[in-house]
């Protein structure tokens, strides 16, 4: 049973537990924080002088750097060393912002503390930072530029743009597919503009009744007569192999790279020789079907314009 005793005692606790606020050092504490503040607004105010002039030096150091890199025809890579440069000024301005107001930061715990957390983000961010180093090195060493036509990924077409995460590929039916750079940069990449001139050829079947080398003459002279095909490498043609109803030529031309410069000539080439051999007389055949009669010898020969329909097996 509790006694008045202990119920006493347990008052003169509860009294003891108690918080005492005290206006007066609530007050003096603020005081003290706006004594501390007024005392670094000096500090404060030349920090923000020096943090503007780092920004208006990081701006102008970008400036330099596109303008330079312009000069020498490499504007994209002007442009991402020109965005780095401008973060590298920044950071710098504020740590040195951040040691004039707080001095009791040291620069070296500051770099320290840099160094975990980048750690910690170069994990959470490793893909955009793989892609960002790729296209760094891709504008570096310029394996394709802006205006290649290069095969990659799966998708063909012509650079429009190398960014820092990704290159613009404009696809030759006029969709836009973006790749990773470090797809780009640790895949094979086939560059189809690197060279002034690329190679086109076509297969051209004639009949076995035809002269082969009147037929190579002919081919070779009607190639040579499209402006557009070069004269060094000269147009080729070669007796490529014997099919099932034709002798196969391999017609072989040099043009421009560019794919609309290889399908337009590639159009005029098989138009000019297929006129030429009409106007020789060489017959282009047709594949041919033999079809056996039952319960006798005779065949019958079709060509692909006629149908099964023309052979009846005998009742």
């Amino acid at each position: 049973m509790q006694t008045p005793q202990d119920d006493q005692n347990s008052q003169t606790d509860a009294e003891g537990a108690s918080v005492d606020f005290d206006p007066g050092e609530a007050f003096n504490r603020i005081d003290s924080w706006i004594d501390g503040f007024v005392s670094l607004l000096p500090n404060i105010g030349i920090a923000f002088i020096l943090l503007m002039g780092f920004w208006f030096l990081s701006a102008f150091v970008k400036s330099q750097l596109i303008k330079r890199f312009r000069d020498h025809e490499r504007p994209s890579l002007g442009m991402a060393l020109g965005r780095l440069a401008k973060i590298a000024v920044i950071i710098a301005g504020c740590a040195i912002a951040l040691a004039i107001i707080a001095p009791s930061i040291k620069l070296s715990t500051l770099i320290g503390s840099l160094g975990v957390g980048s750690v910690a983000i170069g994990f959470a961010f490793k893909d955009i930072l793989q892609n960002w180093l790729s296209g760094l090195l891709i504008l570096i060493r310029q394996p394709f530029k802006i205006g290649d036509q290069i095969e990659a990924a799966g998708f063909e077409g012509t650079v429009e743009s190398i960014e820092t995460r990704a290159t613009i590929l404009k696809t030759y039916n006029g969709e836009h597919a973006i790749i990773p750079n470090a797809e780009l940069y640790t895949n094979s990449v086939l560059v189809k503009t690197k060279t002034s001139i690329s190679r086109g050829e076509y297969m051209i079947g004639v009949s076995y009744d035809a002269d082969i080398d009147e037929v190579l003459n002919l081919i070779r002279s009607e190639l040579s007569k499209i402006e557009e095909v070069v004269d060094d490498p000269a147009p080729e043609a070669h007796t490529w192999e014997l099919g099932d109803s034709s002798v196969n030529i391999l017609a072989r031309w040099w043009t421009r790279a560019e794919k609309a410069e290889q399908v337009r000539i590639r159009g005029l080439a098989v138009r000019g020789v297929k006129i030429a051999l009409d106007k020789a007389g060489i017959d282009i055949p047709f594949p041919h079907l033999v079809s056996v009669r039952p319960g006798g010898d005779e065949t019958a020969q079709l060509d692909a314009r006629d149908t099964a329909d023309d052979v009846k097996s005998p009742t």
